[in-house]
C-alpha cells in the first residue's frame, strides 16, 4: 500500500471518495483529515480499492500511529477485511471508529479481530441544526437572555457586521486567531490537543480556497472578534470545524453561534461540533446546548 502525505491541493483529488460517505465522526471530514498537520504529526493517504485510507504518522509518538476506516461510498470494509487492510498498511489500530460501526458488525465478529477501547475524549456532539438556530424552549432561555444582553450593547447600536469568509479576509482570521489563542493560553504546551486544533485552523485559513467550506466572520466596531467554518461530513451532517470567539464580550459566543447555525447549516439536519477534547470547559459548553445525540469514538487494537 503506497501512503503519501496528505497536501490541501489533494482534497480536490481525494474528495469524491468523500462525497455521500457514512460515518459520523468529524476524523472523516477530509479538509480536516489534511489540515490537521504539525511538526509532530502528519497525515497520509493511499487508494485501497475501491476505497481511500487515511494514517496518522508521529514524529516522536510512535505509539499514536493509527489508521481511519477505509472510506468509500459504495460499501462498509467488514472486520476481517480491517485486519488485511492493517497489515498491508503496517499498522495495528483504527482510530476514531464510530461505535455503530460496531454494532453493524456485532461486537463479537469485531472482537475476535480486534481489542476495542473507547475514545472518550473523541466523542462528537451532534445537534438538530433547526434546534441550535432557532433555540426555542425553555432549556435555551439562558442562551436567548445572553444573546439580548449583545443585542442591546452591540447589534442595535450598528457595531456588527458578519461576512462570509473569503481568501480576502482570512488574513483578519489570522490574526484574530492569535489573540483568541492569548486569551486562552493554547501556546503553553505545543502538543495539547488546543494548539494542535489552532494550527489546524492556521492550515485551513492559509488554503480556505482549496476546500469546500463555508465560514463567516464576526466585526465588532470593524475588528473580527468572531469566526466559524463548517465542512461537509454526510449527505444530512455537516461539522463545525472551528468556531472562535473571545470570551471576554458578554453574549458573543452565543450570539454568534447562533448565527453559525443559521447561516452554515442550510440544508442540513444535522450539526456536528466534534468533541470536547477531554477539556472540561469544552465539556461544559457543548452539553449546554443539548445534544440531540453522541458519537462515541472507539480504538480497534488488532490481536496478535
Amino acid at each position: 500500500m503506497n501512503f503519501s502525505q496528505l497536501t490541501p491541493p489533494d482534497y480536490v483529488k481525494y474528495r469524491h471518495y468523500f462525497e455521500n460517505q457514512r460515518y459520523e465522526i468529524c476524523a472523516y471530514s477530509l479538509s480536516s483529515a489534511i489540515c490537521w498537520s504539525n511538526q509532530e504529526y502528519q497525515p497520509f493517504g493511499a487508494e485501497y480499492e475501491d476505497a481511500f485510507i487515511v494514517a496518522a504518522e508521529f514524529k516522536t509518538l510512535k505509539r499514536n500511529r493509527h489508521l481511519l476506516l477505509p472510506v468509500t461510498p459504495r460499501r462498509e470494509v467488514p472486520p476481517d477485511e480491517l485486519v488485511r487492510v492493517a497489515k498491508l498498511a503496517d499498522h495495528t489500530e483504527f482510530w476514531f471508529v464510530p461505535e455503530d460501526y460496531v454494532t453493524r458488525f456485532g461486537q463479537g465478529e469485531v472482537a475476535h479481530y480486534f481489542d476495542v477501547k473507547h475514545q472518550a475524549a473523541y466523542d462528537d456532539y451532534v445537534y438538530l441544526a433547526e434546534d441550535l438556530a432557532g433555540l426555542k424552549g425553555n432549556r435555551y432561555s439562558k442562551k436567548r437572555n445572553l444573546i439580548n444582553q449583545f443585542n442591546r450593547e452591540y447589534v442595535d447600536r450598528d457595531r456588527v457586521i458578519i461576512d462570509p469568509i473569503t481568501d480576502d479576509n482570512t488574513e483578519e482570521c489570522l490574526i484574530f486567531l492569535e489573540e483568541w489563542c492569548r486569551e486562552r493560553d493554547c501556546d503553553a504546551d505545543e502538543q495539547t490537543d488546543l494548539a494542535c486544533e489552532k494550527q489546524a485552523a492556521i492550515n485551513t485559513l492559509v488554503n480556505y480556497d482549496a476546500f469546500d467550506l463555508k465560514g463567516i466572520l464576526l466585526r465588532i466596531d470593524g475588528e473580527v472578534r468572531a469566526f466559524g467554518i463548517s465542512a461537509p461530513l454526510t449527505p444530512d451532517m455537516a461539522t463545525l470545524q472551528y468556531e472562535k470567539a473571545l470570551g471576554s464580550i458578554k453574549g458573543l459566543y452565543q450570539y454568534f453561534d447562533n448565527a453559525c447555525a443559521r447561516m452554515l447549516f442550510n440544508g442540513y439536519t444535522y450539526l456536528n461540533k466534534e468533541s470536547d477534547m477531554g477539556i472540561p470547559g469544552l465539556t461544559k459548553a457543548k452539553k449546554s446546548y443539548h445534544p440531540h445525540k453522541m458519537v462515541r469514538a472507539v480504538r480497534l487494537i488488532l490481536k496478535d
